[in-house]
Order: C-alpha cells, then structure tokens, then sequence
C-alpha cells in the first residue's frame, strides 16, 4: 500500500509508555485481562463488562482523563506516522465522500495511541480489547501491538490490512456522524440477549463496508492499493469473523451470540463497499440477507 504520500493528521494524541497509574478506571491490570477473557468467551463486548466493573468499583473516568494526557499531533516512529496517515486520509476522503452521498458535513474524530491500557470515554481501554471507538469521546483507541497480534495469531499482514482495522473503527464514526449509532444503542438496551447481538453484527458489518469505501475513494484519488493489498485485507476480515475466533477460543461456534459477524460476513460486506463505493450500499440494516 502507498501511503507514504498521504497527509498525518494531527488528530492524534500519543499516550504509549505512560502507564496507567492504578489499573485502568480503579480496576487492576489483571481484573481487567480475566473481564477481557470472559467477554470474548461468551460472545460480549469485553468494554461492556469493564464498564460495568469499573462503575461498581466507582472508577471515575472524567478524572482519570484530565490526568492521562499524551503527546498530540503525528508520532515520529514508522508505526505512529502509519496510523497518523492512515487516519489523516480517512479525514480527506470522508469530507468529501460524506457531504456529497448524505449531504452530512464531516467532523473527524481523534485517534489515541497507547500501550498496556489507558482510559476512554466510554471506560477502561486495554490491549486485549483490541481497537475500537468510543462514540461518547468520538475518538478511536488503537495499541498498534495489535498489528503484531494480527500476524503472529492470525496470519493476516500488510499495510492494507492494518489500515483497513483503523478504516474500520473509523466506519464507526461515521455511523456515529449519521445517527446510526445512538439509533442501535437504544435498541439494543430495548431487547437484549441475542437479538441485541444481532444488532451489534448489523452495525459491525456496515464499519466494514464504509471501510471499503473508503479505500475505494482514496485509491480513486491517491492510486494506493498495490497488487495483494486485496487480499491481505480480506485475508484480515476472515481471520477475524466471529466463528473463526470461536472456533479457536472455545472449540466451538455460538451463532447467537457473534458480534461482529461471520468471517463470510465480514468479506462480503468489506467488498460490497470496495466495489460500490457508495455509503447506502453499506445499510446493513436495510439488508434482509447479511
């Protein structure tokens, strides 16, 4: 992938190598892990259980954040300048992409980079998570040793892939930006169980169809993908969907209680934006076949 040529964005704030004083949110490092472990276990978003411990153990994250301030704007290291550019071409193509297909102006989101664990918007942030966003700081967490998980765990490599991981949890954004998000959270508190899971897999999927388009625009613009950025990025989709991981935790699959989608799942919907380029391409929700 080609993305040397592409702009840093300075929406970034580097917090590798602080450390979290205290465990994340009052817990500690090894309640966290074990809360981590359950979640992707039994098929629930691990951020739902930290949460839910960190405010039984009355952790206060509006504190926490004032304390926890990294360095802001593009880092100097290979791997912090990549998830810099990546982010900064999300913000080029989407401010264009976004008011011209929804007639929505686009307000890009913040990206945190941190090692170990750090604090959130929505509660504790730890590696073992892995990326995500927080719609209620509108800012993305990445451990950029999740790309060594990637290869080492998955065998899913390349820049391509890489970017289609922080493409992703932008795609989030832009479900947030759109109202989707707040849409399905209140749904989901509406019906539980595994039809709020199913709900969850709606709103995962479309992340990765508005990561394919965007990839589609920025390679419109920017000629970016190179031969086999494709396939590593599908190669990624697969190695992450839902069964897969079950398979390789649990040694077996819970339909009902996937979150994120099939790895089947995963591919169509990545490519369905890869070939259309369109964001209503990707309404998951509209979609009686996902």
């Amino acid at each position: 992938m080609r993305w040397d040529q592409f702009r840093t964005s300075s929406n970034v704030e580097d917090r590798r190598g602080m450390g979290v004083p205290g465990g994340a949110g009052g817990l500690g490092m090894g309640a966290i892990v074990v809360l981590g472990l359950i979640g992707w276990a039994l098929g629930i978003d691990p951020r739902i259980l930290i949460s839910g411990a960190e405010m039984m153990a009355g952790g206060d994250s509006s504190g926490y954040q004032q304390q926890q301030q990294g360095r802001q704007g593009a880092p100097d290291d290979q791997a912090g300048r990549f998830a810099s550019a990546i982010l900064g071409n999300t913000e080029d193509v989407w401010k264009v992409v976004l008011p011209q297909q929804t007639g929505r102006q686009y307000d890009p989101p913040k990206m945190v980079l941190f090692s170990g664990a750090t604090r959130s918007g929505c509660g504790g942030a730890q590696s073992a998570m892995g990326p995500f966003y927080c719609p209620l700081d509108q800012t993305l967490y990445l451990d950029l040793s999740f790309f060594q998980e990637m290869q080492s765990k998955f065998k899913a490599s390349g820049d391509f892939a890489y970017a289609y991981v922080i493409a992703h949890e932008v795609g989030h954004h832009v479900e947030n930006e759109l109202g989707i998000l707040e849409r399905a959270q209140a749904r989901q508190r509406e019906v539980g169980g595994a039809e709020a899971n199913q709900i969850s897999v709606r709103v995962e999927l479309m992340a990765d169809c508005l990561a394919g388009v965007w990839a589609r625009h920025s390679n419109e613009r920017y000629q970016s993908i190179e031969p086999g950025d494709i396939e590593n990025a599908i190669n990624a989709a697969q190695a992450i969907g839902d069964d897969r991981l079950q398979q390789r935790s649990q040694g077996r699959i819970v339909p009902d209680s996937f979150t994120h989608g099939s790895s089947a799942q995963r591919v169509r919907w990545l490519t369905t934006g890869l070939k259309s380029g369109q964001v209503q391409a990707c309404d998951t929700f509209k979609a009686s076949n996902l």
